[in-house]
C-alpha cells in the first residue's frame, strides 16, 4: 500500500485493526444488543467475562479439592476411621491414590474403599499412630450395608 503523505501513513491501522476487533467481536457474538454490537461497549464486557473465567477456574478448583474431601471423609466415617489416618495410612503402606480417587471409590466402589480403610487401619496401627482405636461400626451412622 503506498501512502501519499506522512499523516495518512500515521492514520492508517491496516489490516491488524479488522482482525482485532473481530477477535473481541467472536468473544461478544452471544451478548444481546449493544453489547455484541458496538466495539467500545464489546470489548469492556468481554474483558470483564474473561476475568470472571479466569477467577472461575480458582474456584472450580477449590470446590472439587472441598467435595473429595467431604466425600472421602463420609466414606471414612462410615468405617469408623478419620479421613487423615486413611492418608496416612495409604502413604505408609506406599499406595499414592489422589484424592479424586479415594472419593469416586468412596462412591462408586464401596466395597475396594472398605478394603483400603482396613488395609489403612492396619497399617497405621501396627505403627502404633495415637489416633488409632478399633475399626468398628461408628454410631450415628446408618449406611445401606447396615440395614441387610
Amino acid at each position: 500500500m503506498v501512502y501519499q503523505s506522512l499523516t495518512l501513513f500515521a492514520r492508517s491501522r491496516g489490516p491488524d485493526e479488522f482482525w482485532r476487533k473481530r477477535k473481541i467481536f467472536k468473544l461478544s457474538a452471544h451478548y444481546i444488543g449493544r453489547r455484541r454490537n458496538c466495539y467500545s461497549i464489546a470489548i469492556r464486557n468481554v474483558h470483564r467475562a474473561l476475568l470472571y473465567v479466569t477467577r472461575g477456574r480458582k474456584l472450580l478448583k477449590e470446590d472439587m479439592r472441598n467435595l473429595w474431601e467431604t466425600r472421602i471423609a463420609a466414606g471414612t466415617e462410615e468405617h469408623g476411621l478419620g479421613s487423615r489416618t486413611l492418608l496416612e495410612g495409604l502413604y505408609r503402606l506406599n499406595i499414592f491414590l489422589n484424592r479424586k480417587v479415594l472419593a469416586d471409590l468412596a462412591i462408586w466402589e464401596p466395597r475396594t474403599f472398605r478394603a483400603l480403610t482396613k488395609l489403612a487401619w492396619f497399617k497405621a496401627k501396627s505403627d502404633g499412630l495415637n489416633s488409632i482405636k478399633d475399626l468398628d461400626t461408628p454410631t450415628g451412622v446408618v449406611t445401606r450395608g447396615m440395614l441387610k
